[in-house]
């Protein structure tokens, strides 16, 4: 489970792109499983200080207005998150032998043989018992198949694709319970049953009986026979295996099972901390003067937030109205509150989140780099980049040379970004304009922009409702992809009353795919940012009797703003764009036709092009038939205007040095962190974040700003050394979209012969074939920077 940002290297990248991608080609193996595509405000993640202003985007369905009620999106609601591999539908855990001691197992809905994961039925006091009831029963199965083993498909990756599947169908529905529904009692049950996981899943991945047989697979004479998918599984799990540990013994395997362990104990407690220490901060105004400028949308969440915090009489017009820092109320109050003081109270306290106290993740940090570091040098490697980026096509040198092309080129941009605001500033006779701070800046960035481009969010908002902006998705993946989206809703169980269920159909009627939509932020129990997970991958081996594959199942978690009294959820065309993104990632899950599930889908995929289709996705916004399609007034009908429209159009690269700059902060810290920083030195990690940010800040940080205390997609969230990844990705999703604009996307016929083109070969080929050959089979030649330069307005500068 993020984003896009407007960016450019020069023309040197070209040549540094096509030799990371000739990495690729060499064919390095990929992770069978990898994290959940994380996403967050700002068409990237969500960044430690916060989104700026970019969201990011993803979807796919069908669009007939009348095929289900829409107006079931205007009731208020929450989210969800996620974090699993394979999931639930028709899984066999009917086989499993499961004792029957008592109650919470004998109806635990952990271990029921359903369709779909039992969402609304899962309670806290079911996971312990649960999850042991399943461990119990794959350590006999995994007794059995290192027994048994042999090198062969059916005695060795058969029965290795059930045992994996089992348990990420359970654990999958609890973490993701844990990210969307969050409690007290939920948390003491995953953090007691937790470490037994782990050990399972450390002997899983340590098997020398299974290792043996996949070396045997690979240099026997079955190699010459496995399709280049299967080939892809083995080298996959030969390479896992070796970051798994399988080649340590003794006292060095017994450390790096201590280090798995706490290592997972502390993303777990890091994300705890980020999501406490958020809702924590509560801001309450009962003077309307001091949120002055604060959108009406804005206002209705701040009341209603009040009212759901006991404030009786709470309204729009005359308060009280809460502010915190959930993205939805704390952007607005950023980007339209006149208040600098409030402004100012408000971005000290986001930059400090999770930094002091009982919350503070800064020693959680510094063991997690600890920890990651003693890994590395157990498995051999010098540091833990190397780790990380050896499931992936860059080496750490050519990721770094990537990051700072685009550093490079993004810096003279972003100075000028600064100039302007404060020439603005002064313009408008504000002391801005003499002293700009950090937290001024997305306020003037929003009237620079208002100014310069005759466009205001705020009055955009009423022409993006959540049920049109839906409804043009859908029609836009049936024009391009040939799929028809419907409602399912009472088809699957849901996890709260706002969640979505809808399944996906082929031209000819056929189901292919299922999905949730989690659209709105709960901020009281769901975690933060926009992603998309699976909740059961396609597998031909998993398939339910009479069918020829188990079915995707995929889910959508965003976090935007929620109705507000019988107003449906309006949206920011950042929140647009998120949309999109995320439903792009869902569709690579979905839509996949690989079969074999260790690579179905987005697994298997290196991790450096998996943000591919998410960022594709996000440049339909700004096609004008799409655009125009769901731009509708959500009382009256009013199409937006054409003139809008080319205001739209003509921002679309604005401030993009700023923005690239930001995101080039966040891959190189990360990358700084785990490739040379040596917990315990004289450095901490605070001076190693100054010290990058000297050369990626045109403004610098304040000297309490803890932003890497909320960095959760490092620290939590499976991007450790590998947030560079959305820059690289970039590059591929613009070449793609750009073989649309070759053809004319006016030409509705050309675009669905293209569309086919991209949904044989980048969505449906997953993780069965290198990324680079895949995009070669769409473009017919290797990616080019061009794109990307051309639509963030840089073209000319990289010249």
């Amino acid at each position: 489970m993020d984003r896009k940002i407007l960016c450019s290297p020069r023309s040197k990248s070209l040549i540094l792109f096509l030799t990371i991608w000739a990495i690729g080609l060499a064919g390095l193996p990929t992770a069978s499983s990898p994290p959940p595509s994380e996403c967050s405000l700002g068409s990237l993640p969500e960044s430690p200080s916060g989104p700026e202003i970019s969201l990011r985007p993803a979807d796919h369905l069908r669009c007939d207005p009348i095929a289900f009620p829409f107006d079931l999106f205007t009731s208020s609601s929450n989210s969800l998150l996620a974090y699993s591999i394979i999931n639930m539908a028709s899984v066999a855990v009917s086989d499993m032998n499961i004792p029957e001691p008592d109650a919470c197992l004998v109806d635990n809905p952990l271990l029921a043989d359903s369709a779909f994961p039992r969402f609304e039925a899962v309670e806290a006091k079911h996971v312990v018992p649960g999850i042991r009831a399943i461990i119990k029963n794959l350590e006999e199965d995994l007794a059995k198949l290192e027994k048994n083993v042999k090198p062969t498909w059916s005695d060795l990756v058969e029965p290795l694709e059930r045992i994996v599947d089992r348990l990420t169908v359970a654990w999958g529905t609890v973490s993701h319970l844990k990210s969307v529904k969050d409690s007290s009692e939920l948390r003491t049950a995953v953090e007691t049953v937790q470490p037994e996981k782990v050990d399972f899943q450390l002997k899983l991945g340590q098997s020398k009986p299974i290792h043996e047989s996949f070396k045997a697979i690979r240099d026997g004479s079955l190699w010459g026979t496995l399709t280049e998918a299967q080939q892809r599984v083995v080298d996959g799990e030969l390479k896992e295996a070796r970051l798994n540990g399988v080649g340590l013994d003794g006292e060095a395997r017994a450390r790096f099972n201590e280090i798995r362990q706490e290592l997972e104990k502390l993303s777990t407690k890091f994300s705890e901390h980020v999501l406490d220490s958020t809702k924590k901060f509560e801001k309450l105004i009962t003077n309307r003067a001091d949120i002055a400028g604060l959108p009406a949308t804005a206002l209705g969440v701040a009341a209603q937030a009040a009212l759901t915090k006991g404030h009786e009489g709470a309204n729009t017009e005359d308060g009280p109205w809460l502010i915190t820092l959930d993205i939805p109320s704390y952007m607005p109050v950023m980007q339209h509150v006149q208040n600098r003081s409030l402004r100012e109270e408000l971005y000290r306290a986001y930059v400090t989140r999770a930094s002091a106290g009982e919350l503070d993740n800064t020693p959680i940090i510094n063991r997690i780099l600890e920890l990651r570091l003693e890994q590395a040098k157990l498995l051999g490697f010098s540091n833990y980049a190397e780790v990380s980026l050896a499931m992936k096509m860059a080496t750490l040198e050519k990721a770094e040379e990537l990051l700072e092309d685009l550093r490079s080129t993004s810096w003279e941009p972003a100075l000028k970004d600064l100039e302007d605001l404060k020439a603005y500033a002064k313009e408008q006779h504000a002391e801005e304009g003499e002293n700009m701070c950090l937290w001024d800046v997305s306020f003037w960035s929003e009237r620079l922009r208002e100014a310069r481009y005759n466009i205001n969010e705020e009055e955009l908002r009423p022409f993006f409702s959540l049920p049109r902006v839906i409804d043009g998705l859908f029609k836009l993946a049936k024009t391009i992809f040939g799929v028809d989206v419907e409602a399912a809703d009472g088809l699957a169980s849901v996890w709260h009353p706002d969640v979505r269920f809808f399944k996906v159909n082929d031209m000819s009627g056929e189901t292919v795919a299922y999905f949730y939509l989690d659209p709105y932020s709960r901020p009281a129990e769901k975690r933060g940012g926009a992603w998309m997970d699976e909740v059961v991958g396609r597998s031909k081996l998993l398939a339910p009797k009479g069918k020829r594959a188990r079915l995707p199942v995929a889910h959508m978690v965003c976090n935007q703003t929620p109705p507000v009294g019988n107003k449906p959820s309006l949206m920011t065309f950042r929140e647009v764009e998120t949309i999109f993104h995320e439903f792009g990632h869902a569709l690579q899950h979905m839509l996949t036709r690989q079969d074999e599930g260790l690579v179905a889908g987005i697994r298997g995929i290196e991790w450096d092009a998996v943000e591919l289709p998410s960022q594709f996705m996000e440049n339909w916004c700004y096609h004008r038939a799409t655009l125009l399609g769901i731009a509708k007034h959500y009382e009256t009908g009013e199409v937006l205007s054409e003139d809008m429209y080319q205001k739209l159009l003509a921002a679309r690269t604005y401030r993009a040095g700023s923005l690239t700059l930001r995101q080039i902060h966040f891959a190189s810290i990360d990358l700084e962190l785990h490739s040379r920083f040596l917990p315990g030195s004289n450095e901490t990690i605070i001076d190693v974040d100054r010290r990058v940010a000297k050369r990626t800040h045109v403004i610098p940080p304040l000297p309490e700003d803890r932003s890497l205390c909320s960095f959760e997609h490092i620290f939590a969230g499976g991007y450790s050394a590998g947030y560079y990844s959305y820059k690289w990705a970039e590059v591929l999703s613009a070449d793609a979209f750009s073989a649309f604009e070759e053809v004319g996307l006016d030409d509705e016929e050309a675009v669905k012969k293209t569309g086919q083109r991209f949904r044989e070969t980048i969505l449906a080929l997953g993780g069965g074939r290198p990324p680079l050959n895949v995009f070669i089979d769409f473009r017919g030649r290797e990616p080019s920077t061009e794109a990307l330069l051309r639509h963030n307005g840089l073209l000319k500068i990289a010249a």
